[in-house]
């Protein structure tokens, strides 16, 4: 290989703090187009790309950042299902009014009349005696008086 100038990586301590002496790019047993020191503080080797920092092949890292991808997605759509939920509940909860709730009672007016024509009402067949005959609203005291 002419014009390529070999590497020589200098000596380290591993992670399991062993000493590795300094050895020559491309080393015995290596391939020849591996002339430059590649790697970390802990851990150096020979590669062909000046600046490599990863020992593997590039397939395990694809298959690395795929998988992260895919994770990272799936996160994506949980979140975006949560926020839509707490939107659509809030929604709910502020913009949409309580049904009037049925009590089984049935309302009726009361008319005060000053005479008194029948002493009983009649109420879906039964006779209930009425037991105030008129009510009139005391202006001075504010009170109204039952009779």
């Amino acid at each position: 290989m002419p014009g390529d100038i070999a590497e020589a990586c200098s000596s380290y301590y591993s992670a399991n703090n062993t000493f590795v002496e300094r050895f020559d790019c491309p080393r015995r047993g290596d391939e020849a187009d591996l002339l430059y020191c590649c790697g970390f503080i802990d851990m150096k080797y020979c590669c062909s790309e000046p600046g490599n920092y990863f020992p593997y092949k590039h397939g395990y890292m694809w298959t690395l950042s795929i998988g992260a991808l895919i994770g990272l997605g799936i996160a994506a759509l949980v979140l975006l299902a949560f926020l839509i939920s707490i939107f659509v509940l809030c929604y709910l909860f502020l913009y949409t009014k309580p049904q009037k709730i049925d009590t089984g009672l049935k309302t009726q007016q009361i008319h005060s009349s000053s005479t008194q024509e029948d002493p009983e009402v009649q109420m879906e067949g039964s006779s209930i005696p009425k037991l105030v005959e008129s009510c009139e609203y005391n202006q001075g005291q504010g009170i109204i008086e039952c009779s």
